[in-house]
């Protein structure tokens, strides 16, 4: 497994959406982090976004594993394989 930077800019989503989608979306990371696949979660300040520090098999496993979440339509995400 590698760990990657995984930088996510949610756009297009309403607050309506994103209040009823966010039960869901909060019991995966919580799952990821039980697992052991998330690291690390940082809540952006200025924007609607989030970086993770996820471990993932590649870049294609990473972007399968965030295509799980509820928020996934909404996000602009770049992923970034780390040393």
């Amino acid at each position: 497994m590698r760990i990657f930077m995984i930088d996510i800019l949610l756009q297009g989503m309403d607050n309506e959406t994103r209040m009823r989608l966010l039960p869901a979306e909060q019991a995966i990371i919580k799952e990821w982090e039980e697992q052991g696949t998330l690291l690390a979660s940082y809540i952006k300040q200025d924007v609607a976004g989030i970086y993770l520090l996820l471990k993932a098999e590649d870049a294609r496993d990473a972007d399968a594993k965030l295509a799980t979440l509820p928020y996934y339509p909404y996000m602009k995400i770049a992923i970034v394989a780390l040393r």
